[in-house]
């Protein structure tokens, strides 16, 4: 079957240009299931791992042919296994970020109290009355200096909130700059024709079969195919410090993020980027580019409802006056 399933994908050009046997949607579902649960759902709707591997029209033992139609595809329908990252600040919001220091607010009110103390001029009566009193009179030189004091102290406010917002820039910067180079040189083990080789994990699609072993964090999430002793670190997702022992027959779900502890094996990729769990939480946690289209969906969703809501009580009044009159 894994061999036939293959061949289908090598020899015939309709399977690129077709519909999978089954939908982004799905998938996504799939994997919010757990252990007997999952287990349950697969055989339910695909047999098996080997049914859902002929519906990904790949091959458990082969993987993909690797021909760039196909990749271009999958990457179309199921997306890429790249989560974008959030906008970067631009230099005027880390300024007004600055400015939002409980410091930086007193030494401000205090320069603009200043400068309208230095600006405030009296009546003359008084101004003579207030001279005669003190026993002296008023020295109009430095009265006109006083302004000094204030915009000393204003001036040092914006160099210190511009060189704060200057640093945050520059290692925000750097951040990401490093961030990208980690990216484009991080590969991964996958089988493509036959053969495993390494790709960039961006390059990763849903249909490929990786190797996974001790130490790798997983790039994708996946369902095991063939394990041997595997154990997986899920922490930084569930919280959990236990290791979860993965095998087919009990818990064959392998999520993005999680690092493997012990043994190795292999998985079919069933989601990447930000249909993964990881892209999921990101998304949830307001960590990645697309938190605008997020909210538009949500506040329609909520217009929607509440749109509904003023429907049905509109016609639970009008059927509650008919049955009264």
């Amino acid at each position: 079957m894994a061999n036939n399933s293959y061949s289908g994908v090598k020899n015939s050009t309709a399977n690129h240009d077709g519909d999978f046997g089954c939908s982004l949607k799905d998938l996504r579902s799939l994997m919010e299931l757990r252990g007997a649960e999952a287990i349950g759902k697969i055989g339910e709707s695909y047999g098996d791992v080997q049914g859902l591997c002929t519906r990904l029209k790949t091959s458990p033992v082969d993987g993909l042919s690797g021909q760039p139609a196909d990749i271009d595809k999958r990457k179309e329908v199921f997306g890429q296994n790249l989560i974008p990252p959030k906008k970067p600040k631009t230099f005027l919001q880390l300024v007004w970020e600055a400015l939002q220091d409980v410091t930086l607010i007193i030494l401000e009110v205090a320069a603009i109290v200043s400068l309208g103390l230095s600006f405030y001029r009296p009546p003359d009566a008084e101004r003579e009355h207030c001279g005669s009193a003190a026993g002296g009179v008023e020295d109009d030189g430095e009265a006109e200096a006083g302004w000094i004091e204030g915009a000393a102290i204003l001036l040092s406010v914006v160099c210190v909130v511009l060189v704060t917002a200057f640093n945050d820039w520059s290692k925000e910067k750097q951040f990401r700059g490093l961030q990208s180079r980690i990216e484009q040189e991080q590969k991964f083990a996958v089988v493509r024709g036959g053969q495993v080789i390494q790709i960039p994990v961006a390059e990763i699609v849903v249909g490929d079969v990786a190797q996974i072993k001790y130490g790798d964090l997983l790039p994708s999430d996946g369902i095991l195919i063939q394990g041997n002793d595997l154990k997986i670190d899920e922490s930084s997702l569930t919280g959990e410090s236990d290791h979860v022992k993965k095998t087919l027959d009990r818990d064959p779900m392998l999520l993005s993020g999680t690092h493997v502890m012990e043994g190795s094996g292999k998985m079919l990729v069933t989601a990447v980027g930000e249909n993964s769990q990881t892209g999921i939480i990101f998304a949830l946690l307001g960590a990645s580019e697309d938190d605008d289209d997020d909210e538009e969906e949500k506040e329609a969703k909520k217009k929607e409802k509440k749109e509904k809501k003023e429907k049905k009580s509109t016609l639970t009044f009008q059927s509650a006056a008919k049955s009264i009159s």
